[in-house]
């Protein structure tokens, strides 16, 4: 019999072909195995850092276009299902051969549920998804839960979290009352942010043990990046923020800490089979006795890599000289059907130097433009920060860039100080990366090249995609927003879908801000305002289809040949889900 216990998942992570990922977190070292009715199994030791143990176990042989029900082992005990349990088992749907539809759940900013925290807040989207999928197993739809069944139409191919899945810097009452215990008076750390790695899974114990949100994870595979939360607010907002962030006593184990925390619990499972095994940072982890050292030693240098990174170009070396030999990379790429996602980490590897400031360094961007380049029908960008802003809150965070960077100090301190207190750090406040974003875009939707060299990337022409879709959250309100290429050819529709949050919410004072900022008046003085600076007119121009809707919501993106359609559900008072938009995005 087994002494460990399984303390958060089984969490399914990529399935791939006729193989899945299922990552898990136990109470003690133990061997973990996964298998399912029709023979698939797969098993891995855990690895243990900090006094903690996890294991990514790789599951082979599931049969194409079924879901599965699987269980879980520790040793020999079987901890899942557990017995009695009231949800459906825990399922692995295989996608059928030649499918290529695709259909992504999406959405960002989820704090703990009712009970554990301080702020009464509306339903959670996210448990009212996962209700109405177990009613829809119950139902029969896709499957009964007895045993491998064909797969249905009411099933995710793939769950996008875009960014602040935990909150550091804003825990609930039951994290601030474990961090009282551990802090004295003298202690030189925030009292109520977490520090320690050890601190941060008690953010993931509470966060991912929600049963429903715990049946969700066990069931739809999900693919995550970070935003500012999962480190503290502003996180790399600018370069003065970092160098008196560096300053702080606690801050190097707060960033190394957070960054550890973050590949074992998200970034690990994001990888895909084949991937794991080549992953540097996993080899040493799993050849470790004690993974504490490997993952402090990686979380702090993936950190000194950024802010080295800045330093080389301060000193007045190029990008290519600057940039660190083996430097670690969070964004990632896979395909779904025939459609490309590709994720960019829009907060760890920013570019803060005033010279080159932009969202990712060169290297990371050239490695973009060649996920770009491809056959595909569709192209999802997940960014965890919106592309296309309301358009005044656009030109005030451009303006807001260009004054931050004035060499008449006090107008750069005004300018800093004002963005850290809007949070003006959007793809509008890094306007080289924006603009680039756009000529990609363009590129890629205007047609077949002449030449391979005309083409985003290298390689052959391919055809353009049928839509063109930036995933996003952050901003605490969804909307679907358009955008239109003035002077170019005509192009691949383009749009941004942004959903936010899945369970916070927007201060009232703020949505009336936030609504202004789509107004042509406002607008229009803001762009005159960001004129007045220097700045461009941006290559772009957009407009809103749908929202703002400041509700807790999911999205839906659903890919059927080379239509694409988006829907936006809020949560009603009774804890379901209800439609708030609708829109095709290829009509």
């Amino acid at each position: 019999m087994s002494s460990a216990r399984l303390l958060i998942g089984p969490v399914l992570r990529r399935v791939v072909g006729s193989r899945a990922t299922v990552w898990v977190e136990t109470s003690g070292p133990a061997l973990v195995r996964v298998t399912t009715g029709d023979g698939a199994a797969g098993e891995a030791a855990t690895f243990s850092a900090f006094d903690h143990h996890y294991a990514l176990v790789v599951v082979d042989g599931l049969e194409p276009g079924r879901i599965t029900p699987y269980q879980v082992f520790l040793d020999d005990d079987q901890v899942w299902p557990e017995p009695e349990g009231k949800f459906p088992p825990s399922m692995i749907r295989t996608r059928p051969a030649g499918d290529s539809d695709a259909r992504l759940i999406f959405g960002s900013c989820r704090e703990t549920t009712q009970h554990a925290t301080a702020r009464k807040l509306p339903p959670d989207a996210l448990d009212a998804y996962s209700r109405r999928l177990m009613a829809a197993v119950r139902a029969g739809r896709p499957g009964a839960a007895g045993g491998a069944t064909d797969a249905g139409d009411d099933w995710p191919d793939l769950m996008v979290l875009l960014g602040d899945q935990v909150y550091a810097d804003q825990t609930s009452p039951t994290v601030r009352k474990l961090l009282r215990r551990r802090r004295n008076r003298t202690a030189d750390a925030p009292a109520d942010q977490v520090v320690s790695f050890d601190e941060y899974t008690k953010l993931y114990l509470e966060s991912w043990r929600d049963p429903e949100i715990r049946w969700l994870l066990s069931c739809v595979p999900s693919v995550m990046i970070f935003d500012d939360h999962e480190i503290i607010d502003d996180w790399n907002t600018s370069a003065p923020w970092r160098t008196e962030s560096h300053q702080e006593s606690w801050w190097s184990e707060r960033i190394a800490s957070g960054l550890a925390s973050y590949w074992v619990y998200q970034h690990l499972g994001n990888l895909e089979p084949d991937e794991i095994a080549a992953d540097p940072v996993y080899a040493k982890v799993v050849a470790a006795e004690d993974a504490s050292s490997v993952l402090r030693e990686f979380g702090a240098r993936v950190d000194a890599e950024a802010s080295g990174y800045d330093a080389a170009l301060g000193e007045g070396k190029s990008p290519a000289e600057a940039t660190p030999p083996g430097r670690y990379q969070w964004s990632y790429s896979l395909d779904v059907g025939r459609t490309r996602l590709v994720v960019l980490d829009n907060r760890c590897s920013r570019v803060l130097d005033r010279r080159h400031r932009a969202m990712l360094p060169p290297t990371e961007w050239s490695w973009f433009t060649d996920q770009v380049h491809g056959e595909y029908d569709h192209l999802v960008v997940g960014s965890s920060l919106p592309w296309l802003l309301p358009p005044g809150i656009h030109h005030l965070e451009s303006w807001n860039e260009r004054v931050a960077d004035s060499d008449r100090p006090l107008l750069a301190g005004f300018a800093e100080r004002l963005r850290r207190a809007l949070d003006l750090e959007h793809w509008a406040a890094f306007r080289r990366s924006f603009d680039a974003l756009a000529q990609v875009f363009v590129r890629l939707g205007s047609g077949p090249a002449g030449q391979p060299g005309d083409r985003v990337g290298t390689g052959p022409a391919y055809p353009p995609p049928a839509s063109i879709s930036v995933l996003s959250g952050d901003v605490h309100h969804s909307y679907v927003a358009r955008a239109r290429f003035p002077g170019g050819p005509a192009t691949t529709p383009v749009h941004q879908l942004t959903c936010s949050p899945i369970h916070n919410q927007i201060p009232g004072p703020m949505r009336p801000l936030l609504r202004l900022g789509w107004w042509h008046g406002p607008s229009v003085a803001a762009r005159l305002l960001a004129r007045s600076a220097g700045v461009h007119h941006p290559p772009v121009r957009w407009r809103k289809l749908d929202g703002p809707y400041f509700g807790n919501a999911i999205s839906t993106l659903r890919h059927e040949g080379r239509a694409a359609e988006v829907t936006i559900e809020g949560t009603a008072s009774n804890g379901s889900l209800r439609t708030v938009a609708r829109r095709s995005l290829t009509g």
